[in-house]
């Protein structure tokens, strides 16, 4: 009973791996982009066969909203981690640096994208609700320490943040944005530490 369970078992475990392995190499040759963003540069980067890749994700399209999911929910976990840091302005620095290679990555399938988005408005709704809640979370709480003013929405950072992100095409466009982030973000400090204080209404919905 335990072999033949042990069996069962092993190719689901193998499954998964290949599955992570698939996504995690489409990461990043779609981040690299150019002619070398194909199906068949994944494959190859993840060390499994074509016929796997597919398996597991049968069309493009199936494999660009995969990757786009998961770096998703990434971001998300990263939130929750970073909501237990001392330093809630540095937390929410890291966090949008951490989206710029989340950009990155999505300038690699944007055509591909643009049309998974017009015929999934669920794809759309997923991430902005995601991507949302978690910046929301981490600027509510450097507001109510005193440590970031709080006329600044979530939306508004994620705008500021895609802003700097396709402004910015040529080789080495990353660096530029993390430098502009740091700017952005120690703009948005208060002038002088205050004291701690409540939460504007504006933001209590993502605490």
């Amino acid at each position: 009973m335990d072999d033949h369970s042990d069996q069962t078992r092993k190719p689901r475990a193998d499954a998964v791996r290949n599955r992570e392995r698939v996504l995690e190499a489409a990461k990043a040759v779609f981040n690299a982009g150019g002619p070398e963003a194909s199906l068949e540069a994944v494959a190859k980067r993840a060390g499994v066969g074509i016929g796997t890749l597919y398996r597991h994700f049968p069309t493009r399209q199936d494999l660009f909203e995969a990757v786009y999911r998961r770096e998703v929910e990434q971001l998300s976990e990263l939130a929750e981690q970073l909501k237990s840091a001392k330093d809630p302005v540095e937390a929410l620095r890291q966090w949008l640096r951490s989206n710029v290679e989340f950009v990155a990555t999505k300038k690699g399938m944007s055509a591909a994208l643009a049309l998974t988005f017009q015929s999934s408005s669920e794809l759309a709704a997923f991430s902005m609700d995601r991507l949302t809640r978690a910046i929301g979370s981490l600027l509510a709480r450097a507001v109510e320490a005193g440590q970031m003013r709080g006329d600044v929405s979530p939306e508004d950072l994620l705008r500021a943040l895609v802003g700097m992100c396709y402004m910015h095409d040529q080789p080495g466009w990353q660096s530029s944005v993390l430098r502009m982030l740091d700017v952005f973000v120690d703009g948005l400090r208060c002038s002088q530490r205050a004291k701690p204080r409540r939460v504007p209404p504006s933001l209590r919905s993502w605490r």
